[in-house]
């Protein structure tokens, strides 16, 4: 009889890396142990310390690297290890697009196995994956006199102070550092979980990459604070690209940014994008796409994905501010979009005229709500497209395709996992023609993919 084989914290023995788990993470196998190392990269050779040990897998910290791989490199960011926002700037980048479509491939493997792999495309990355992200979302907190502003390390509650961040448009956070500066200079109360009286909470501030425009928005825990209208003035300072400046309440004791209640403090109530050559509008809590120079790529691989031919009915079911149903638009017969969200919903209509689609309508409200509508009236959806949330579809929307039967569904993922656990499903009526990633953000472990599905005949 076989005695079984365990693992124990803080044994240390040799491991061989195999390959990159979802997080980033270095995935080794130790007598039929699954084992996840942090920082360590496929093809190397390390001695692994156990830090943690859980009834399917273990997790461990380098101790030694034995074998270094040849796309090991040093991280340029001084907080990299700290900060936790990247997990893959100690990789070369060409190797990280490689390992993206493996992790793409991993979950197929694991949830969708009949999905060919030759159906997954090589990864779209950038010419150059450094300062791409258009908006920061930096905590505010106090370390004795000193104000911090950044993000929490992983798994904790140490906030890590950001100076510069490699991935962040500069722009963002000069803007950013020069707040937190003038809130400890005038010492203006800050959030802490164990203090009810603190006030400032958090710095977001996004960057028009294309036109070069500036929002602002504090989220504070009470609409007044010291010093208001003063902070308001200096910020309008800061930067004559500044057009709009917001504040949003949220006494909330939650990780969650944003409050309910968003109200301008000075300029505009939005500023202005271009994505190629549409306009968009963006409120304060307006979602927009991160990285605007993958964004093209990626909006382009949803319309080849679409097939469109101007004939088509296009059904965007979480349409947001109205996107990816206006850069369709153009090439359909008609464009519907719907999302529970009611600001994203005016946004979108207000980018629809702006950009004079006129065969656009947008509504507030659930797919299965609309959609079924639309089918009574006589309204056929010939293409779906959603871009759901790393939760994946919900049962909701999944039971309005499996329904409706739209002949080309155009799924966009932002999680591997979930779209791998969705296509065997959808699969049971659908044909997937193709796979691409996209790298949206680079030096992190995540990938965006847009899938071609077909209905089967």
């Amino acid at each position: 009889m076989n005695e079984q084989v365990t693992i124990k914290e803080g044994q240390e023995f040799p491991l061989t890396i195999k390959r990159l788990g979802i997080n980033g993470e270095g995935v080794g196998f130790f007598k039929k142990h699954v084992v996840f190392v942090p920082g360590a990269l496929p093809g190397e050779v390390i001695t692994a310390h156990v830090t943690d040990v859980q009834r399917k897998f273990a997790t461990a910290k380098i101790k030694q690297i034995r074998e270094a791989s040849e796309d090991r490199i040093t991280p340029p960011c001084p907080v990299y290890e700290t900060c936790g926002g990247c997990q893959l700037q100690h990789m070369t980048y060409p190797r990280q697009l490689v390992e993206k479509r493996d992790i793409v491939l991993q979950a197929l493997e694991r949830y969708s196995p009949d999905v060919s792999a030759e159906l997954v495309k090589p990864t779209i990355g950038m010419d150059d994956p450094w300062y791409y992200r258009n908006k920061s979302q930096f905590q505010v907190r106090k370390k004795g006199n000193k104000v911090l502003a950044g993000l929490f390390a992983a798994g904790s509650n140490f906030l890590v102070d950001i100076d510069k961040c490699l991935v962040q448009h500069p722009d963002t956070t000069a803007i950013t550092n020069q707040i937190k500066a003038f809130i400890e200079d005038k010492g203006i109360p800050v959030y802490d979980d164990k203090d009810p009286q603190g006030i400032m909470r958090s710095i977001v501030v996004r960057k028009g990459i294309e036109t070069g425009q500036l929002q602002v928005t504090l989220i504070t825990t009470k609409k007044k604070f010291p010093h208001k209208e003063e902070l308001t003035q200096a910020i309008v300072q800061m930067s004559p690209d500044i057009v709009s400046i917001s504040q949003n309440i949220n006494a909330d004791r939650s990780s969650l940014i944003f409050g309910e209640t968003t109200f301008n403090l000075w300029g505009k109530e939005t500023m202005i994008e271009k994505l190629d050559s549409l306009v968009f509008d963006l409120s304060a809590r307006a979602f927009f796409q991160l990285n605007p120079v993958q964004t093209v790529h990626l909006y382009n691989e949803i319309k080849k994905a679409a097939h469109l031919t101007g004939t088509e009915n296009v059904v965007d079911a979480y349409c947001g501010v109205g996107t990816i149903g206006l850069w369709l638009a153009g090439d359909a017969k008609e464009v519907r979009g719907m999302d529970i969200v009611p600001e994203a919903v005016s946004d979108a209509k207000k980018n629809a005229s702006r950009n004079q689609r006129k065969n656009t309508q947008f509504v507030v409200g659930t797919p299965e709500e609309w959609v079924t509508k639309w089918q009574k009236e006589g309204f056929t959806v010939d293409v779906l497209t959603a871009d759901p949330p790393r939760t994946g579809l919900d049962s909701e929307l999944m039971d309005v395709v499996l329904r409706t039967k739209p002949k080309r569904f155009v799924y966009t993922s932002c999680n591997p996992s979930t779209l791998a656990k969705d296509l065997a499903r959808l699969t049971k009526k659908y044909e997937v023609r193709s796979i691409q990633p996209v790298d949206m953000f680079p030096q992190t472990s995540q990938i965006e993919c847009v899938v071609e599905l077909e209905l089967k005949s």
